[in-house]
């Protein structure tokens, strides 16, 4: 039997900020809330993948403050180079942009950054080999 990966769980700040801006910014809806450790557990997914893959949202966490060369991160696919462009002035405007949007050489795209109320970073891409706009990968 071989493992599949179904869920990240996280401990946050604040559980409600961190569901409205999943919600804004990744297109994930709840699909399951419980109470849980004196607050609310949150279970959200994209549409249509609820059965694959999931963030789990808890309360209790402190605030992550990663350090200017730490590239850990949740990566989100966007279907256009325009997707990743309108991500990240929607971020500016929200005032959580850490990384403007940037090319790099295949196989890491067209992407921009964006820090989330519990302080993880979601790159927003294109031209990966991964989801929407997806090529090919190159083996070398």
């Amino acid at each position: 039997m071989r493992p599949t990966l179904t869920h990240l769980a996280l401990h946050v700040p604040d559980v409600e900020a961190c569901v409205v801006f999943y919600e804004q910014f990744c297109a994930m809806r709840v699909i399951h809330r419980r109470a849980g450790k004196g607050s609310t557990i949150v279970w959200m997914a994209e549409p249509d993948k609820e059965h694959s893959f999931i963030f789990v949202i808890m309360p209790g966490g402190q605030e992550r403050h990663l350090a200017a060369d730490d590239y850990s991160h949740f990566g989100f696919a966007l279907a256009s180079r325009d997707g990743v462009d309108s991500m990240a002035q929607q971020a500016r405007r929200a005032g959580c942009l850490v990384w403007e949007p940037r090319e790099e050489p295949y196989p890491v795209g067209y992407y921009c950054g964006v820090r989330d109320p519990a302080g993880h970073y979601i790159e927003f891409s294109y031209g990966q080999p991964l989801g929407p706009g997806a090529e090919p990968m190159l083996t070398t």
